[in-house]
């Protein structure tokens, strides 16, 4: 069952899209929200010292990135406002986010940030010789935190899920998180598995199958053998 859900709250299309999303759980699940900014100040000056700008050039930048993290804010606070959700919100200035992400990942149940950034807004670092931040996300499924969620830029009902299946532990958990969590039941589920060998795939996709069936779930299966990294992202 989910009650507590961790939104990133950023600057780009994606927040708009992940505040959607997050309020459309929220709603059925009657949970509550809790919001996170993180504004990196330190990445924010390097900015604007690669850009030679004067100090009060860097303080407008900062001032105005300032804005637009209340714009969000505020835009957040007034969905949770409108659904009757209850929501907080956790703003912080600091130039790292992953460790503050993992320990809040403690306490929810789920966690839902853009797909392409977390905590960016609008601040462009195009074409200068700025290392870009690591990408929190990827870090965070690394580091085990889930379920993520990572929405894309333009709001769609879910309709489809697909699940790689290899048989190992943590593929298994995967698929029984999605199944348990019964986020979108009348989606159609498709379970594909990339072993070389077809007795091995034929028995993974039944038991896997047989699983999400009994849980009330409509399922498909496909087996294409070869490189998940290959195959997998044209499959969806």
């Amino acid at each position: 069952m989910i009650k507590r859900i961790l939104l990133g709250l950023g600057g780009t299309p994606y927040t708009t899209v992940a505040m959607q999303r997050a309020v459309e759980l929220a709603r059925r699940f009657d949970a509550e929200i809790t919001g996170v900014t993180v504004l990196d100040l330190e990445r924010l000056t390097k900015v604007g010292l690669a850009r030679e700008e004067t100090i009060p050039a860097a303080m407008q930048r900062v001032m105005l990135t300032r804005d637009r993290v209340e714009e969000t804010i505020s835009a957040f606070e007034s969905a949770c406002a409108a659904e009757g959700i209850k929501c907080k919100v956790k703003q912080e200035e600091k130039e790292a986010s992953f460790d503050l992400m993992i320990s809040l990942a403690r306490y929810h149940d789920l966690m839902i940030f853009g797909l392409r950034s977390i905590f960016e807004y609008n601040v462009s670092i195009v074409d200068l010789s700025i290392e870009e931040p690591k990408d929190t996300l990827a870090r965070l499924i690394s580091a085990g935190v889930r379920p993520i969620i990572a929405v894309s830029d333009t709001f769609r009902p879910i309709q489809k899920v697909l699940i790689a299946y290899s048989g190992s532990m943590e593929s298994a958990k995967t698929m029984k998180r999605v199944v348990q969590m019964r986020l979108w039941p009348d989606a159609k589920m498709k379970i594909v598995t990339f072993q070389r060998k077809e007795e091995k795939a034929r028995q993974l996709l039944n038991d896997a199958s047989e699983y999400c069936r009994a849980h009330g779930y409509h399922v498909e299966h496909e087996s294409s053998p070869g490189s998940p990294k290959d195959l997998l992202l044209p499959m969806a």
